[in-house]
């Protein structure tokens, strides 16, 4: 088929797009840990793109998106694209949609790396960095690929209709799952609930979030695999959700704590973002007003579940990615009528019976119980055999200089001014700064 270059430059420029949100989960991530594991914080981030990149070539395509021949078709795809090579023989998607095979495995390949990044905001501060890396291998490889076949390939998930436009289901609850057994994993962190644990930045923060509401529109609009008018819903529908949650989150602060924060209002816009996710191209405007005021408001106290729960998510993957995943996946059962859907698959708002409901629960406890179980198994592995955690004293002094050799920030530079010194103006003294 001829290739149609006006859908063809769109998925290129989404897939970018949706690459720029991993760098922009690292300021985000980074901003929020202390500064001296900002660092880290960020390489875990970076180093999902080398690790998933090279599995998703060598095999993870070809197990997600494609058939097998022993009967587990339902379970995980087959080895007919390992290395990429039949899809560049293929040329074009044989869908009609006239797009290079080899770009919409790109857009694909953005999405694992993503939701790998996502679980390491969890295991904050105290991750061995090899550890991570061949964690990221390992659950890309028996989670992620199996999942996305399951319900965007041609897996039971798909075969009984789940409904999951852009990847609510296959990538925030997903990560947010495999958070919570990570950090049940590795611990709590040294001093946790005893010593004050800020952002040490949040400017990196807001910066951060910035960069993912952008690199979010690539996300959702480009999951369409088209330019037409189900690409603008998704569009529209992901500034008005992401708008809504980031005031709604602030509103909560305000009446329980008397401050709206900067950090809220960064973490509302991503309650937002994950939870119009998996409804972005089935639903009203309307409805992602509505979907918005709820993830905002919700997240902003399940938040708080750590501490009720005593689990250390560090960066609140849990109370963020998979409730926030959640709700957006189960709102599809009441709230879906986009685009053609059959009677069956629509809401229960719009006369559709319970059967999509269903499908919509089941989709969380299938996905987020497999992704648990098999993380928990996996990490502890990895722990009982090379370590999964660094030693105590590597976390009281900092991950950055331990692991990495590196700081974030040249603190030799902060000094008082004026204080006269026999080594001249460049050997002040030095303030005590505050990690």
């Amino acid at each position: 088929m001829k290739i149609d270059s006006g859908t063809t430059a769109w998925m290129l420029a989404a897939t970018a797009l949706v690459l720029l949100m991993t760098p922009g989960l690292a300021f985000f991530y980074g901003g929020m840990t202390r500064a001296k594991s900002v660092l880290n914080m960020m390489m875990m981030s970076f180093v999902s793109i080398i690790t998933v990149t090279i599995a998703w070539v060598l095999y993870g395509h070809s197990l997600a998106f494609t058939d097998n021949g022993i009967g587990l078709n339902g379970f995980i795809g087959g080895f007919d694209a390992l290395g990429l090579q039949s899809l560049v023989e293929t040329a074009t998607k044989p869908d009609g949609t006239g797009m290079p095979s080899l770009v919409f495995s790109a857009f694909q390949l953005t999405f694992a790396i993503i939701t790998v990044a996502l679980i390491s905001g969890a295991i904050a501060d105290r991750a061995k960095f090899g550890a991570w890396v061949l964690f990221s291998f390992i659950w890309a490889t028996i989670v992620y690929f199996p999942v996305a076949h399951w319900v965007w390939g041609t897996g039971w998930l798909n075969a009984l209709g789940i409904e999951d436009f852009a990847g609510g289901t296959v990538v925030h609850i997903n990560a947010g799952a495999a958070a919570l057994a990570l950090a049940l994993v590795l611990g709590k962190r040294k001093g946790w609930r005893k010593e004050p644990m800020r952002p040490h930045n949040l400017t990196l923060v807001l910066l951060g979030v910035g960069l993912l509401w952008f690199g979010w529109f690539g996300f959702n609009a480009g999951s369409e695999l088209a330019v037409d008018g189900t690409a603008g819903l998704a569009f529209m529908n992901t500034q008005i959700a992401t708008a809504v949650a980031a005031g709604a989150w602030i509103v909560v602060e305000k009446l329980r704590d008397g401050h709206a924060t900067s950090l809220g209002v960064a973490s509302g816009a991503v309650a937002g973002l994950v939870a119009i996710t998996p409804a972005c191209g089935f639903i009203d405007p309307w409805a992602a007003m509505l979907l918005g005021l709820i993830a905002g408001a919700v997240c902003a106290y399940a938040v708080g579940l750590k501490y009720r729960f005593n689990f250390d998510d560090s960066l609140d993957v849990v109370g963020v990615h998979l409730v926030g995943g959640v709700i957006g996946a189960v709102s599809l059962g009441f709230l879906a009528v986009y685009p053609f859907l059959d009677q069956q698959n629509k809401g229960l708002f719009y006369g559709g019976g319970f059967t999509q409901l269903g499908l919509q629960v089941l989709g969380p406890i299938a996905v987020g119980g497999y992704s648990f179980i098999v993380t928990w198994v996996v990490g502890k592995i990895i722990d009982k055999t090379m370590g999964f955690r660094i030693p105590v004293e590597d976390e009281v002094t900092g991950i950055d200089v331990t692991t990495h050799a590196e700081t974030g920030y040249d603190l030799g530079t902060v000094h008082a001014s004026g204080v006269s010194s026999p080594n001249g103006p460049l050997a002040p003294v030095t303030k005590k700064v505050e990690a």
